[in-house]
């Protein structure tokens, strides 16, 4: 953040403190499992752009590597693209705050098994995204259900893959929810960088329904391709059916709130 100023940091709410009137973006996240490992605030920092500020929790930075299926991909007023707008995907992520206070999601990388997206998304939002081989396979439904996760990455080419595979538990109540999951799911923007300018878009949809969830195994590489240590312990995991989702435009954050467009 600049020197000098501190801005008024946003208070982390269930639900959005805005409404998207006109999304450039339709989407469901569906079927969801999100692990989070405490960081090194300083060591997350260091990868992140000028202007951006680590989020903590507990003194901590968290990184999260959530896989999902990503459902009815499609812009406002038309129809889905078919099978190009319903595919896995698995994102690395962090959270971060802007030079005017305010909460987001930072995306280490983003991985789909559709090459067209991935060169649409690298092209329109300079989102980091990789074009992997996914698959998402499962035995039942709802608390006891069994989830397996994998991912391979092909291009660009580098060495990182993932498998997960966890037992959903019982959902979880709004008094079973803590800070904690608060912090990590009450996300309603998305930052990145377009060139050198930092671009914020907005992000709305209804607060998300979480299970508890019990990891039977992790093996992975994509947080340590991201530039981080590989995690370490045990993550915390939540496991979602999901939800739907509006994106807004993009817009550029200048260094002070006053600023900003």
């Amino acid at each position: 953040m600049q020197e000098g100023y501190s801005p008024v940091l946003e208070a982390i709410t269930a639900r959005p403190p805005h409404a998207i009137a006109r999304p450039v973006m339709l989407q469901g996240w569906c079927d969801l499992i999100a692990l989070h490992w405490r960081y090194e605030a300083a060591e997350v920092q260091a990868l992140l752009p000028p202007g951006l500020t680590v989020d903590t929790f507990d003194g901590s930075a968290w990184v999260g590597l959530l896989p999902f299926h990503m459902r009815r991909v499609r812009l406002p007023g038309l129809p889905a693209f078919g099978p190009l707008s319903t595919f896995p995907e698995t994102n690395i992520r962090t959270y971060v705050i802007d030079p005017t206070g305010r909460r987001g999601v930072w995306f280490f990388s983003l991985d789909i098994t559709r090459l067209l997206p991935v060169v649409v998304a690298r092209i329109a939002y300079r989102l980091p995204y990789s074009w992997s081989a996914m698959a998402i396979v499962g035995e039942g439904s709802g608390e006891g259900a069994i989830r397996r996760y994998t991912s391979r990455r092909r291009w660009p080419r580098v060495d990182a893959s993932s498998e997960v595979v966890v037992r959903v538990g019982r959902k979880l109540i709004a008094r079973d929810l803590t800070e904690l999951d608060h912090f990590l799911t009450a996300r309603w923007a998305l930052a990145t960088m377009f060139g050198r300018r930092l671009m914020w878009a907005k992000v709305n949809h209804l607060p998300w329904p979480i299970h508890d969830a019990t990891v039977l195994a992790c093996n992975e590489s994509l947080v340590e391709a991201a530039g981080l240590r590989s995690p370490s312990g045990e993550p915390i995991a939540r496991w979602s059916p999901g939800v739907e989702v509006r994106i807004g435009l993009p817009r550029t954050v200048a260094r002070r709130s006053d600023e900003t467009t």
